[in-house]
């Protein structure tokens, strides 16, 4: 019994990388562009994995067993980690829609007037 509820655990972990692909075709289809419908694939995109690995514990609660307590720390990690690979989907889908400040341009707010080193000047005699 207990190597079958260790399968099914690990049918559920590696659940969130099957949706990866589905999710990264809907991202790519739906543009660049900021519309509301790109921006709701966006909001899902970042909503479900994060209240995933918030609801670990209660997700994988009807696995776990005295003897399956041992390999459930690995099952929950492939867990998370499949999870962040769905957040790094919308990281790149929100980069795409040109959202991230990643370019110095972005941050101009903030950068202090550069100060010469040296100063040229002519001097007539």
């Amino acid at each position: 019994m207990d190597t079958l509820k260790l399968k099914k655990a690990w049918e559920l972990a590696i659940a969130p990388a099957k949706q990866l692909p589905m999710n990264g075709i809907m991202m790519y289809m739906s543009g660049n562009s900021l519309q509301i419908f790109s921006i709701m694939m966006v909001w899902m995109l970042f909503k479900n994995p994060i209240t995933a690995i918030v609801n670990i514990n209660p997700t994988f609660a009807r696995f776990e067993t005295e003897g399956t307590k041992a390999n459930m720390l690995l099952v929950k990690l492939i867990f998370v980690a499949t999870n962040l690979l769905a957040l790094a989907l919308g990281i790149w889908k929100v980069n795409g829609m040109g959202l991230l400040p990643t370019t110095r341009s972005d941050w101009l707010a903030w950068e202090a007037e550069r100060e010469p080193l040296e100063r040229a000047t002519i001097v007539y005699s």
